[in-house]
C-alpha cells in the first residue's frame, strides 16, 4: 500500500475527530489548522464550558433543506450514548447533565478539558497537527489529491477530509472556505445563512427592556409551509433586540429571508405558559388592577409595556371591556414580535445552507461527485438547535468522514 496520507482540513470539532479515527487506519494523517489555535469554537461554547451533547436527541431536531431520512442515517451510525460512551471511557472526560436544560457539560466544567482531551487522542494515534497551515484549494491529480496550501506548499494525498466549518463567528477563523472548495470541485450549494443567532428590533420600548428575560414560546410557520416551527425556551431582551434559546433556535427563519430571500416571516411570542382559555379566567372579574393579573405570569416591566401598547395602563379588571379582554390575551399569547433584523453571522452558533446531503455517502460522508473527498461537520447542510446538536453532528459526521477516510 502506498503511504500518502489522508489530509484533513480545519481542526475543529468535526477535524479533531476525523483525524481521531482516520488515524485507527493505515495511513498517516495530517490535520491543517489555518489559525493559530485549534478548536476555538469548543472553547467558547457554552460560556466556556463545552455543552458537549444533549441528553436525548431524534432526527427531527436538525433543519435540512435535505432528506430528513439521511440525517438519520447519519446518525443512526453513532447513536448518541455510543457518543458519550466514547468521551467518557476512551477520551476519560466524564460528563454531567444539566437537568433544567438537558445538556451534557464535562465533569469539570471547563471546554479545556473537551479540546485537551481531542488533542491528545489526536497525537497519540500519530496525526500530523499543522498550525497556520491555510489551504487554498483541493484537486485531483490522477488518483491522488493535491491539497495547495497558501504559503506555496503542495500536500499530496490518498484521500482529503473537508472540515472546514461554516461563516458563523468569523474571529474563529470560519471563513467558508471549504463551501468554495466543494462548489469548486462542482457541488451545488444550498446558499449559506446565518443560524441561531439574535434577532434585532428597531422599536425603542423593546430596546428599553434590556436585561428582561423569562420563559416564553416562539413560533413562526415552518420553512417547509407546513405547520408551524415552535420552541419554548428562556427569552432575552436585550440592547439591540432578542436573544435566548426560543428565539436562536426559529432565528435561522428570519436569517434565511434576508440572505437567500423569500417572504419575511411572522414570529409569534406567547408569553406565558397560560393559553388563551387560561388568561380568559385569570382577567375575568375581580376589583384589582389588570396589572396585577399579569404580574403573577410574566415579568412587571413587559407587563407595562403590553397594557401601555393596548391603552390599558391603570385599568382595572372590572373595567376591561369584553374587545380589550380579546385584545390583550391575543398579546399574551400570540404576540408578533417587531423584528427588524439579525446579528448575522458574527454571533451565529451554526451556519445553514452548505453542501446538500444528497451529494454524499451517508455511510462514508464520500463525495458523489468528487469521489475521494469526505465532508463533515458545518460544510454539510444540516443544523439543530441550542443544546449540543451541533456538537453531536461534528462529532458523529467526523467519525464517519475521519473513519472511512483512513480505511480507504
Amino acid at each position: 500500500m502506498d503511504q500518502l496520507p489522508v489530509v484533513i482540513i480545519g481542526a475543529g470539532a468535526a477535524g479533531l475527530t476525523a483525524a481521531i479515527w482516520a488515524a485507527r487506519g493505515q495511513r498517516p494523517v495530517i490535520l491543517l489548522e489555518a489559525t493559530d489555535k485549534p478548536g476555538q469554537k469548543i472553547l467558547i461554547s457554552g460560556g466556556g464550558r463545552c455543552n458537549i451533547l444533549p441528553s436525548r436527541v431524534s432526527p427531527v431536531d436538525y433543519h435540512t433543506d435535505g432528506s430528513p431520512n439521511t440525517v438519520k442515517k447519519i446518525l443512526a451510525a453513532w447513536p448518541l450514548g455510543q457518543v458519550r460512551k466514547f468521551f467518557e471511557d476512551d477520551l476519560a472526560v466524564p460528563l454531567a447533565l444539566e437537568k433544567e436544560s438537558g445538556k451534557l457539560f464535562p465533569l469539570a466544567n471547563r471546554a479545556n478539558t473537551v479540546l485537551d482531551a481531542l488533542l491528545g487522542a489526536a497525537q497519540a494515534g500519530g496525526v500530523t497537527l499543522r498550525l497556520q497551515a491555510r489551504a487554498a484549494g483541493v484537486e485531483t491529480a490522477g488518483d491522488r489529491w493535491l491539497v495547495r496550501l497558501e504559503a506555496g506548499e503542495t500536500l499530496a494525498a490518498a484521500r482529503v477530509v473537508v472540515a472546514t466549518g461554516g461563516l458563523s463567528v468569523p474571529g474563529t477563523g470560519s471563513d467558508g472556505a471549504g463551501l468554495l472548495m466543494a462548489q469548486a470541485l462542482g457541488h451545488a450549494l444550498i446558499p449559506a445563512y446565518p443560524a441561531l443567532t439574535p434577532l434585532t428590533t428597531n422599536k425603542e420600548a423593546h430596546k428599553e427592556l434590556a436585561g428582561v428575560s423569562l420563559t416564553a414560546r416562539v413560533s413562526t410557520p415552518h420553512p417547509s409551509g407546513k405547520g408551524q416551527l415552535s420552541y419554548r425556551g428562556g427569552f432575552l431582551f436585550t440592547h439591540r433586540g432578542y436573544s435566548g434559546p426560543a428565539v436562536l433556535n426559529i432565528s435561522h427563519v428570519a436569517a434565511r429571508s434576508t440572505f437567500v430571500g423569500g417572504p419575511r416571516p411572522v414570529i409569534s411570542v406567547q408569553w406565558s405558559p397560560l393559553e388563551a382559555e387560561g388568561w380568559e379566567e385569570a382577567l375575568q372579574g375581580g376589583s384589582g388592577f389588570v396589572i396585577a393579573a399579569l404580574r403573577e405570569q410574566i415579568p412587571e416591566r413587559l407587563a407595562i409595556l403590553l397594557l401601555a401598547e393596548l391603552n390599558l395602563t391603570g385599568v382595572k379588571l372590572g373595567q376591561l371591556r369584553r374587545e380589550d379582554r380579546r385584545g390583550l390575551i391575543d398579546a399574551l399569547t400570540r404576540y408578533t414580535l417587531p423584528w427588524s433584523g439579525h446579528e448575522g453571522y458574527r454571533v451565529a452558533e451554526v451556519t445553514g445552507g452548505g453542501v446538500p446531503l444528497d451529494e454524499v455517502d451517508p455511510a462514508t460522508l464520500e463525495s458523489r461527485i468528487a469521489p475521494g473527498l469526505h465532508l463533515c461537520g458545518e460544510v454539510l447542510d444540516a443544523f439543530g438547535p441550542i443544546g449540543g446538536y451541533n456538537f453531536l453532528w461534528a462529532w458523529v459526521t467526523g467519525k464517519i468522514a475521519g473513519l472511512s477516510a483512513g480505511r480507504a
